[in-house]
């Protein structure tokens, strides 16, 4: 079994086992939004955000895996469809949509899809994200995505990335920084694999991330 090293600011040096970070898929997907997986899914792929578009039966994101170049269209259909079921025909709209945005890669995030809408999906190359399933995400983006996290929090609210954790002075008027303790306890977390409290860490994060650069 191959494992990897992690290190995190003001914690040491932990081993992470490589399948903790792939059970994280497997585990309580049922409590995100869609919107919360489109978001998690950008953030850990590390895709590069284009634009956001609201259309007739939910909310287009469109962005850029910076890597290979490639446009990506991720469609989020409203749960609340009334049989919950997303059709072939949604897949051949979804299709059309992706040619006319010039996105080679689609992801499609609703409760749950038809066989036929399935086949059109791979045929269409489009990724499947239900009730209860993520696509896989290696556990090297997880430990990048953690850490990005972390510094731009850290570059945003205090304006640089603390070394060590005598250069972390907190927040002025408490003196605790909230950044450091889930820091902390991401670390408790892994060592001890009780790796949904440590999905639950990164949704923090990313929340948090997503709040400073908004203020």
């Amino acid at each position: 079994m191959r494992s990897q090293w992690l290190r995190l600011p003001f914690s040491p040096i932990i081993l992470i086992v490589e399948q903790y970070w792939e059970s994280w898929f497997g585990m309580s997907v049922k409590e995100m939004s869609n919107e919360d997986k489109a978001e998690f899914l950008i953030a850990v792929r590390n895709y590069k955000f284009e634009g956001k578009e609201k259309w007739s039966k939910g909310l287009d994101f469109k962005v850029s895996d910076e890597t290979s170049g490639e446009n990506v269209l991720l469609r989020l259909v409203d749960p609340n469809k009334k049989s919950g079921y997303i059709g072939a025909d949604d897949v051949k709209a979804m299709v059309a949509n992706m040619k006319r945005k010039d996105c080679e890669l689609g992801i499609l995030i609703g409760r749950r899809f038809t066989d036929a809408a399935k086949e059109e999906m791979t045929e269409g190359n489009i990724q499947q994200v239900s009730e209860d399933y993520m696509p896989p995400v290696t556990s090297e983006n997880m430990i990048l995505t953690i850490n990005d996290c972390i510094d731009s929090i850290c570059t945003t609210k205090c304006g640089k990335i603390p070394m060590q954790k005598s250069d972390c002075t907190g927040d002025l008027n408490t003196g605790i920084c909230k950044v450091r303790t889930i820091s902390d306890d991401v670390s408790f977390h892994s060592e001890r694999g009780w790796t949904n409290l440590v999905k639950n860490d990164l949704r923090q994060l990313l929340l948090m991330n997503k709040i400073a650069k908004a203020s």
